[in-house]
């Protein structure tokens, strides 16, 4: 299952905040601010998805996630390579080292984090 923009927006806020009332999410966001009914329709068809859940204190609901932030932008990097570069993280690094403008700089960096994952996987 899938976010729309405006859920994972709004999932954004909550994975930073952890847990979150309603007021704590409206504050979250820049102005102008969404509508509540808009914040608790998102919530709504997210909890549907199985995306957040929450507990209940009087008539208050405190949600939270229930999917990590690292697993969801995981799958789709996953699915991207796989629609767009045809299943191939080559392609995928080739692409994202050449049409990204990255400076050398951050092109060491990624380099230094490849090297320490090959590290890894030899071991």
């Amino acid at each position: 299952m899938q976010l729309s923009n405006s859920e994972e927006q709004l999932m954004e806020h909550l994975w930073k905040l952890e847990k979150a009332f309603m007021k704590d999410l409206l504050e979250a966001y820049p102005k102008p601010k969404p509508a509540t009914t808009t914040v608790a329709t998102l919530l709504k068809r997210m909890i549907d998805k199985k995306f957040v859940a929450y507990n209940e204190f009087g008539n208050s609901r405190e949600y939270y996630p229930l999917v990590k932030k690292t697993d969801y932008f995981s799958k789709h990097v996953k699915g991207l390579i796989s629609n767009f570069f045809n299943n191939s993280a080559s392609q995928f690094a080739s692409f994202f080292t050449t049409e990204t403008n990255l400076s050398a700089s951050e092109l060491e960096d990624l380099r230094k984090i490849i090297d320490s994952e090959i590290q890894k996987k030899k071991k």
